[in-house]
């Protein structure tokens, strides 16, 4: 109960943290920002680490994490996968050339995009898909928002998704791959959970409704608001859907 009631304290000050962002000066927002992910990271492993012990907690972290920061490096070296683009130095320290506060959101919201996509398949490589889906769709509101915000550039003139100009296709092309293969390792090295965990669930459709919410509202990004809202939420809505029908089952 300890543990539970841990991640839950972590999990709202998580929303917390998010919540105060819009409402910040600019002068404070890269601050929050970096806050909102640490905070968040830390309430995803700990739900990781209540589901599946500590081991399970640092397979994310190793996986998901070292992933990241290993396809963030090359593609800022190199340009691939994701195309060509550069960090502004705004997020703080540098692991080769990467904010170190990036591979943390790839762990932050790897956990939940695994939990959604074993809550709404089975066979491994529909949970796999699933999970990349839910972990790319992700970046349609996190890459134009931190563009905004100048914490990276691009350098591609390739067209974007429609409504979401100055950033490449292929940086979602990428994520994708990227996803593909953390969801993978993550699928096979975690037992699948008995029933879906409630943090994770939350932080997911957290991060979807206030997404758009502040896509829609605070931040002047209406395209990706739209473009977003209807790509998460293909997994989002149907993974909240299911959650309700599982709730009406369950014997009180």
């Amino acid at each position: 109960m300890r543990g539970t009631a841990l991640v839950w304290t972590l999990v709202s000050a998580a929303i917390g943290v998010q919540i105060a962002y819009p409402l910040m000066p600019e002068s404070a927002r890269t601050t929050v920002t970096v806050l909102s992910v640490v905070v968040f990271f830390v309430a995803a492993v700990a739900d990781a680490a209540r589901v599946h012990g500590a081991a399970g907690a640092a397979v994310l972290v190793a996986v998901a994490g070292g992933g990241g920061l290993i396809a963030e490096a090359v593609g800022v070296a190199t340009g691939w996968p994701f195309g060509h683009y550069a960090y502004t130095g705004t997020l703080g320290p540098e692991v080769l050339g990467v904010p170190v506060v990036v591979p943390l959101a790839w762990v932050m919201m790897a956990w939940p995009a695994l939990v959604v996509a074993r809550t709404l398949a089975v066979r491994g490589v529909a949970v796999v898909a699933l999970g990349a889906v839910a972990l790319t769709a992700w970046d349609v509101f996190l890459d134009p928002q931190m563009v905004a915000a100048g914490h990276w550039t691009w350098f591609d003139t390739l067209p974007g998704l429609p409504l979401i100009p100055g950033i490449p296709w292929t940086n979602y092309l990428g994520w994708l791959v990227v996803s593909v293969a953390i969801m993978a390792m993550l699928n096979w090295a975690l037992r699948r959970e008995s029933a879906p965990s409630s943090p994770a669930a939350t932080l997911y459709l957290w991060v979807y409704f206030s997404s758009v919410l502040g896509h829609a509202v605070f931040f002047g990004l209406p395209g990706s608001a739209l473009i977003g809202g209807v790509l998460m939420g293909a997994v989002a809505v149907p993974f909240a859907v299911v959650l309700s029908r599982r709730r009406r089952t369950v014997p009180a």
